[in-house]
This record gives structure tokens, sequence and C-alpha cells, in this order.
């Protein structure tokens, strides 16, 4: 039975495993990865737009890594489209890439969730094997940060190198060309980021556990003195 430090540190580990794979899981789900304004500049060249006219034409967007929605403003309104990455737009975009960003997730969730058995397993009995110990610990935290690392860094260079919010709004337009004024990450990205440190965290929660808390000592008892033969003379 592992001590009460043991315990409470490898506890907090496996509260640490779940937030991360329910972080991870819930950046797949959502749709908000990216966000932005995109300027439709067919409809601003046809009536000569000014620069304080262009907000008529200035739309917004937003996607994650299955779908989205975008807003036109074309000098007709608003008229929001939904967008489906995939089967259809995937094949626009940088499909190996975008796919990837996707695997890796998922192989991060798997280790997550392999990090949280193991946490669980050390917070109710003392491993006989290192393997299912710290050391297997650190070893399946590590790979989840890993691959964690390579999705987020596999969506920047979608994102900043393959243009991948321009061919999102422009897919599927016959009659107007869409330019983007800025985008940014959105609060879906950053939920992947939290949960590769929340790997880090777990690492160093685990390294804790094997603090050797000071016992708590009993006063010794004052020494008696011996009596002798010798003694009992005088």
């Amino acid at each position: 039975m592992p001590s009460l430090w043991k315990r409470l540190t490898f506890s907090l580990a496996t509260l640490l495993c779940a937030l991360s794979a329910t972080l991870l899981l819930a950046a797949l789900a959502t749709e908000h990865w990216v966000s932005g304004r995109i300027l439709c500049g067919t409809g601003a060249e046809l009536v000569s737009a000014n620069c304080s006219e262009l907000d008529k034409f200035t739309g917004h967007i937003y996607y994650g890594l299955f779908q989205g929605q975008k807003t036109r403003r074309c000098g007709l309104g608003n008229r929001s489209a939904k967008i489906y990455i995939f089967p259809t737009l995937v094949q626009t975009l940088n499909t190996g890439l975008h796919v990837m960003v996707i695997v890796f997730l998922l192989v991060a969730v798997g280790f997550a969730l392999l990090s949280l058995s193991f946490s669980i397993y050390n917070a109710r009995k003392v491993p006989y094997q290192s393997i299912k110990g710290p050391a297997g610990l650190y070893i399946w935290n590590t790979i989840a940060v890993v691959f964690g690392s390579l999705a987020v860094l596999c969506f920047l260079a979608a994102v900043r190198h393959h243009r991948l919010t321009e061919r999102v709004s422009n897919y599927q337009e016959t009659l107007f060309n869409f330019s983007v004024l800025d985008e940014r990450l959105d609060w879906s990205f950053w939920l992947g980021v939290a949960s590769v440190a929340t790997h880090g965290v777990v690492c160093v929660v685990v390294a804790m556990s094997r603090i050797k808390l000071p016992k708590p000592q009993s006063k010794k008892q004052s020494e008696q003195p011996t009596v002798t033969a010798e003694v009992l003379m005088y």
C-alpha cells in the first residue's frame, strides 16, 4: 500500500491526466481553432468602395478541424454559410498536414488515457515493475507531450505557411474572391496547448511523489539508570 503522500500526489496526477484528455477531446470537437475577418474584394471593386465603406464588405469566419462557419458581406447584407472540412473541402487544403493534426491529437488522447490508468494504479498499489511506476508515467506523458506538440505545430504550419484561412474562405466561391484581413488562433487551439502544458505538470507531480517527507519522531524515553549488584551493596 503506498504512503499517504504518494496517494495524494498520484491522485492529483490522475485528475491532471483526466483534464488533459478532456481538453484534447474538447479541442477536437469545437470549431474555434481560428477566427478572423474576410474582405469580399470582388464586391468592393465593383462599387469602387472607399476605406469608410469597406465595413459593408467585411465578413467573419471561424473554423475548426472538422467544420466552421463563414459570414459573407458582399454589399447584399450578411449571408452565413456552414463550413464542412470533410469530405470535399479537405481536398483543396494540404490534406496530409490536416489529417496529421487530427491523428496526432488522437494519439495524444490515447496516451493521456494510458497515463490516467497508470496514475490510478499507482495511487492504489505499489508497482512491482518499474514500467508500471513513475518511470512508466514519465514515458507516457512525454509521448503525449510530443504528439500534442506536433499537432499544434502542424496546425500552425497549415495556417501560416499554407494559407489555410484563405483556402477555407474561398471554397466553392465562383463569383466572389475573399482575402483575409486578419486572423487569430482562437480558444479551441489554446485548449490543445493547455493540454500539452498539463502533461508537463503531471511529470512534475510524479517527481514530487518520490520526495520522502520527514516522519514525525516520538520523544525517546529517558534512559533508566541500570541497577547492578554493586550499587545495591551501597
